[in-house]
């Protein structure tokens, strides 16, 4: 056995993806490019790291090959890990002999070997399709206190919308009552998101049962859960209020992408307490808004630019609001210029804000004695007020 893990993680990733046509005719869909520099399964991927889940069993079957290459040894996401990590885990030969995944439920079951290497309490079932930002140990803690032996995910979704998904049919503790698979007339709009938590010595039990059925189909929505239910088992809903979306419709993928510069849709990918990794480097790519003007200059990553940008060096993670302009200055990484705010001829030193409406520096046009003119510097990490000025020439080390 190797080192006990309190949560182990099962990412669902060998679905062939049909619904995506030409986009998965070669790789598999947690592998499709998505948001300009990431893979869909960068997601889960680093909603487990971020959430304190450090062993991940990736399990692959429909065309492979780009997605074993880009998780690779994982350590883009830091689960290269000696004990636990990311291990793709794709269907192999028994003694028995080999058999396909021939459904979620029967992809968990063949890998009960590898889940008991870690001797977890917890299992976690994740789709490699899906875009979203969660959690997973809120999740778990929400699944201790209740003391269930199942916890599944849930958004709620418009009545028209729900047919298309697992329905949670819930009592006012959300204990689950009653589950309705695609149902024509949905009695609930709370939609299971794919994700779930087991108490792994029930989930391993029922995974037995079910292959042993040879009638079942193998699957977690249609066997396992419903089985559960129906022997008493403690199942509740966990209710999710953030950004969700199942990417598996070239509708559904474009409309995903444009999320990400919808100023109205609610998925942060600059938030640095929980960032979404990927095989490229961290930063995500550059917003540049509907107001923004560049020319002349170098912008690098996980920049957003929404004012006037001219003749400078923009470094990674910065941030240029509406209305500011920028020109023939360095901004180090991480530092925000506000609303209304201009520098010029200035370097403005990293994670640094620059309140709305201040002036940084001048051109040295504006002068007639140009011993009068210099660069204006700001230091690391300081918050200058709205409304300052900082002249030429000055180089300010402090807050003001």
């Amino acid at each position: 056995m190797f080192n006990k893990k309190e949560c182990v993680a099962m990412l669902l990733a060998g679905g062939q993806g049909s619904r995506l046509y030409a986009l998965t005719q070669k790789v598999a869909k947690p592998a499709v490019p998505y948001g300009a520099k990431y893979r869909i399964i960068d997601f889960p991927l680093s909603n487990c790291i971020n959430s304190g889940i450090d062993t991940v069993g990736v399990l692959t079957q429909y065309q492979p090959l780009v997605l074993n290459e880009y998780i690779g040894n994982g350590q883009p996401w830091d689960l290269d890990r000696i004990h636990g990590g990311v291990h793709v885990l794709p269907p192999y030969q028994k003694a028995s002999g080999a058999d396909w995944y021939s459904g979620t439920a029967n992809a968990i079951y063949q890998n009960i070997e590898f889940v008991d290497r870690y001797d977890p309490e917890y299992v976690i079932i994740l789709s490699g399709d899906h875009i979203y930002k969660m959690d997973y140990n809120k999740m778990l803690s929400y699944h201790k206190a209740k003391q269930a032996d199942a916890t599944i995910a849930v958004l709620d979704v418009p009545l028209a919308e729900a047919s298309r998904f697992g329905i949670m049919i819930t009592d006012e503790d959300d204990n689950i009552i009653d589950f309705e698979e695609k149902p024509k007339n949905p009695r609930s709009t709370l939609a299971s998101m794919g994700i779930y938590i087991f108490t792994w010595s029930k989930l391993k039990a029922y995974l037995i049962a079910n292959e042993n059925d040879k009638d079942a189909s193998k699957d977690f929505g249609k066997n396992i859960i419903p089985d559960m239910k129906n022997a008493g088992e403690k199942l509740v809903a966990y209710r999710f209020d953030g950004y969700w979306k199942d990417v598996g419709t070239i509708d559904s993928l474009w409309e995903a992408n444009m999320d990400l510069i919808n100023p109205n849709i609610p998925i942060d990918l600059y938030d640095p307490a929980w960032k979404i990794y990927s095989r490229n480097p961290v930063m995500p790519p550059q917003l540049i808004g509907k107001n923004a003007k560049i020319q002349n200059s170098m912008v690098t990553e996980g920049c957003v630019i929404d004012g006037t940008v001219d003749f400078s060096m923009i470094s990674d993670g910065v941030t240029i609001e509406t209305g500011a302009k920028v020109t023939d200055s360095i901004l180090m990484p991480g530092s925000v210029v506000k609303a209304g705010a201009v520098v010029e001829y200035s370097i403005i030193g990293e994670n640094s804000v620059i309140g709305e409406n201040c002036r940084v520096g001048a051109r040295p046009e504006d002068f007639e004695n140009r011993d009068e003119w210099g660069v204006a510097v700001v230091g690391h990490g300081l918050n200058i007020s709205p409304e300052t000025v900082i002249k030429p020439k000055d180089i300010v080390s402090e807050d003001m």
